[in-house]
């Protein structure tokens, strides 16, 4: 079993800042893509941005310039860490909830498996 989990969203006002986290627990053997989507109200879920295990990343362009992913690859393969989406400059139209996605494979079953997190609200102010 494997859980993913994010943290961090709120409300703040537009031009400030916010940091989510994400964070993976269970039967990991190791993961590669993690990326963040996010889904407006009655808009299609979307992706946000994406970080490869080696660290290249890729960004939708409403984002690029003001969001920034990371991650940590290390700390135990039981609790990971892995990934945070710093995002600046925020505008209205950012709000939504967002969600991790990890492609992990399993320490147990060794397969290659993508698992979601629960979401996290971020509301932008006008």
């Amino acid at each position: 079993q494997v859980q993913v989990m994010e943290s961090g969203g709120g409300l703040v006002q537009a031009g400030g800042s916010l940091r989510l986290s994400c964070a993976a627990s269970g039967s990991i053997f190791s993961i590669n893509n993690v990326g963040w989507y996010r889904q407006a109200p009655g808009k299609q879920r979307e992706l946000v941005a994406v970080i490869t295990s080696g660290g290249s990343t890729n960004y939708a362009d409403s984002v690029k310039g003001r969001f920034t992913i990371s991650r940590d690859n290390a700390k135990s393969t039981v609790s990971l860490q892995m990934n945070s989406l710093q995002m600046n400059s925020l505008k209205p139209e950012d709000t939504a909830v967002y969600y991790c996605n990890a492609e992990v494979r399993s320490s147990t079953t060794w397969k290659l498996l993508n698992y979601w997190g629960q979401g996290t609200q971020v509301t932008v102010s006008s």
